[in-house]
């Protein structure tokens, strides 16, 4: 088949290899090279990287809304175009080329969790399950039909960046499950969502990053698992700003105000909230990498509990 694919972050690689292994990637759209890194040089999207690598025409425009555009996708004359976390709205005149429309490869068991950030919302919320859907696509925001999908539960250990990884592959594995049946002259199932189910995963902002000690440790673990590995939850503690790279709630009665260190030892430090306490255990100091909390301590004996 010939296939348009279009997508930007390292999420949508294993898609890309999957898509061009059976068949025929006639081009690859991904958005302009952006500004990246400390220098602030203009980078290539990992999707581009990928690409380039394998021969693939690669195409950035910085729209899909002009007649040029739409003119130059139409003359490729795809069967499908595969579109995975691609960060542009594709217009009703886009989706219309491609003999089968457009496949989207979609991180959240649809409906919940539709948009931008629907990894991390799924941890933030505490779920214990998510998944990948193949839908396809329609003007709507992820509100097409679902063509298959594929569950994972999410473990007491997943981080924003495990379960990122893991999903990858799930998605890379689903889209080359419904390009087979697809190739066999067997067209997926469409399921209609059901709009009752629907959340919305709005985009992540670096502004809530900061922990609010009066919420519940519970809340607030679940927070710095899913900000791992960006943006990094933040807090005050004892006077010193720290990025918590990791963190675990304990069930404890306290009666001290949020924000409060109750202990400070080589296993962590307990602080206390809302409700129960946060247990830090790897932090980060301004300018300085992540450590564990024993050698945080180590330069911060006056935090040290007696006996500790």
């Amino acid at each position: 088949m010939r296939i348009v694919f279009a997508g930007t972050p390292e999420f949508a690689v294993p898609s890309l290899l999957a898509a061009d292994a059976r068949n025929e990637v006639v081009a690859v759209y991904t958005q302009p090279d952006r500004p990246a890194g400390r220098g602030r040089a203009l980078t290539a999207s990992p999707v581009k990287q990928a690409a380039l690598e394998r021969g693939l025409a690669v195409r950035q425009p910085e729209t899909l809304k002009g007649a040029d555009v739409q003119d130059a996708l139409r003359a490729l004359a795809p069967d499908l175009m595969v579109v995975v976390a691609y960060g542009l709205l594709l217009p009703q005149a886009v989706l219309d080329i491609p003999t089968f429309g457009c496949w989207n490869v979609h991180a959240s068991l649809l409906p919940r969790w539709r948009g931008a950030a629907p990894i991390q919302r799924a941890i933030q919320a505490g779920d214990t399950q998510t998944g990948v859907c193949l839908m396809q696509m329609e003007k709507g925001l992820d509100t097409g039909p679902v063509l298959l999908r594929e569950a994972t539960p999410i473990t007491a250990t997943d981080t924003g960046g495990t379960l990122h990884d893991r999903l990858a592959g799930m998605g890379a594995q689903v889209l080359a499950d419904g390009l087979g049946l697809l190739r066999a002259g067997m067209r997926p199932l469409a399921e209609p969502q059901d709009e009752a189910g629907a959340t919305y995963a709005r985009k992540l902002e670096k502004a809530e990053a900061r922990l609010d000690w009066s919420r519940p440790a519970r809340e607030l673990a679940d927070t710095v698992r899913a900000f791992d590995p960006w943006p990094v939850a933040e807090a005050e503690v004892a006077g010193e700003r720290l990025r918590i790279h990791a963190a675990s709630p304990l069930a404890l009665a306290h009666g001290q105000a949020p924000g409060t260190v109750l202990f400070a030892g080589r296993n962590g430090i307990d602080v206390a909230c809302g409700d129960g306490a946060l247990r830090l255990q790897r932090v980060q100091r301004a300018g300085g990498r992540a450590i564990d909390v024993a050698d945080y301590l180590n330069a911060r004996s006056d935090l040290r509990s007696a006996g500790a």
